[in-house]
């Protein structure tokens, strides 16, 4: 059915990091399904098309915007510690070496890298809570495209090339690397068994993966190669819900959960005359809000945004970090290697206990009352960079959604400002002389995050992610 966008300017659209995911939330949207059960069949897509970046062995975190009412909630269905069980130690992980912006990284895959695993739990909450259709339509989707494979696109093409190391590795190697050649853009990216895991899901629902069929084999084949994921873990996952804060732009309020990196302090912070300011001026007042520090991380993580007609928002962000190289038998399911990212390890880590992510779906209400913008993005520590970014393009500098999503950034690390081509040559010069170190990139690059997004400004995908976004006929 044709929709028409609502008075407050927003469209019912979606935007995700791949076309066929686009796809099977519009399908969802035009069966008449709400923004919950778009987002839902966009992730589940996410997890046959975007597997170098997620999948159903991962975590994720979900931004809900309830139109009526004007609440907003987060639910958290990210990775928890495993280790509950007390029966069994993880033995050592594998360390592989993985290039990023130019520089060797450590990270650690393997059995013990693997945590326990919130994806298809946290579908279940969002659809549970928010949902209208029946849930085997949200699944219908993702089991199609697992049938038939999915093209590479070329960003994720490139994102698989830097990955290698740990998505090549094992099992790994014959869908990545069939032939001994990693994928290229426009080659098929294809599962065996995935499609029949997918089916399982839709069936029997999420619970197969934390107490039916798929419990037993995901823990045998996590112990199988040296982790300590038990029964206990898995039955004991719950989706939980997180506080949700606020912080004003302008005449706007952005809604998100506090993630790693501060991200709705970092806007709070920001001058309160920001909208006023020219923009070289602003430039060294954003640099200094988003300086950040140490050494960068790979950030293979997604993101789905979806508005539906009647203005309700949802806003997904799913990743599995590199992925652990194990590999449910026969299903086609890579489990996550969040235990082996270095940034993540905390001091108050224990079994039982939720990891902490970089990740910050948000929703953005203007002043009365209505939707502005749902947004995501990937890109470890630069999801905050991104997010700032686009949101001062769509809401102080006028910029429809593809102009604020593809517009080049900068990125702040200790003294040095990292800057896509095409900043603005002023910008630069201000910057300089604040006393920030310039480095010119050579290129528009997927370090700088991936954005997607839907709002006043129309929907858009991160073109660094071969990104999409798609409105509802008017």
């Amino acid at each position: 059915m044709e929709i028409s966008p609502r008075a407050s300017g927003v469209a019912a659209g979606v935007a995700a990091s791949h076309p066929a995911t686009a796809e099977a939330g519009m399908q969802i949207l035009r069966a008449g399904g709400s923004a919950a059960d778009a987002a839902v069949a966009a992730v589940l897509a996410t997890c046959v098309t975007e597997t170098i970046y997620t999948g159903l062995g991962g975590g994720g975190f979900a931004t809900y915007f309830d139109a009526a009412t004007g609440s907003v909630t987060c639910l958290d269905f990210f990775v928890s510690v495993p280790g509950t069980d007390g029966d069994r130690q993880a033995g050592p992980m594998i360390a592989i070496d993985v290039f990023f912006g130019g520089m060797p990284q450590v990270y650690s895959i393997g059995g013990a890298s693997v945590a326990v695993p919130g994806v298809p739990a946290g579908c279940g909450e969002v659809h549970r809570r928010w949902g209208r259709l029946p849930w085997a339509d949200l699944v219908a989707p993702a089991i199609g495209l697992a049938r038939t494979g999915a093209i590479l696109p070329a960003a994720h093409a490139r994102t698989l090339e830097a990955c290698a190391p740990a998505l090549a590795y094992g099992e790994g190697a014959a869908i990545y690397a069939p032939n001994g050649k990693l994928l290229q853009g426009g080659d098929l990216l294809f599962h065996p068994g995935l499609a029949a895991a997918l089916e399982g899901l839709a069936s029997e629902g999420p619970g197969l993966f934390y107490t039916g069929a798929y419990a037993s084999l995901l823990v045998d084949t996590v112990r199988a190669g040296g982790g300590a994921l038990g029964p206990l873990d898995l039955a004991a996952y719950r989706v939980l819900e997180t506080p949700v804060d606020h912080a004003t732009l302008g005449a706007y309020r952005v809604r998100a959960r506090h993630d790693l990196n501060r991200t709705v302090d970092t806007i709070a912070a920001l001058p309160g005359n920001l909208t006023d300011l020219k923009r070289p001026a602003r430039a060294v007042a954003v640099a200094a809000a988003l300086r950040d520090r140490g050494r960068q991380k790979i950030g293979d993580t997604t993101n789905v945004s979806v508005v539906d007609a009647d203005g309700n928002a949802c806003v997904i962000t799913t990743t599995m970090g590199l992925g652990a190289a194990v590999w449910l038998p026969g299903l086609g399911v890579n489990l996550n290697s969040m235990l082996g990212e270095g940034e993540l390890i905390t001091d108050d880590l224990a079994p039982g206990v939720r990891m902490s992510s970089n990740m910050c779906p948000l929703v953005v209400i203007d002043a009365a009352g209505d939707l502005a913008v749902a947004a995501g993005s990937a890109g470890a520590s630069r999801i905050r960079t991104a997010l700032v970014d686009t949101l001062l393009g769509v809401l102080v500098d006028g910029l429809d959604m593809p102009a604020a999503t593809s517009r080049p950034r900068f990125h702040v690390v200790d003294d040095t400002v990292h800057a896509e081509p095409g900043l603005p040559r002023d910008e630069l010069d201000a910057l300089a002389d604040a006393g920030w170190t310039i480095n010119e990139w050579p290129e528009i690059n997927h370090y700088f995050g991936g954005v997607t997004a839907v709002g006043v400004g129309g929907a858009a995908g991160d073109p660094r992610r071969d990104g999409v976004g798609l409105l509802l006929a008017t």
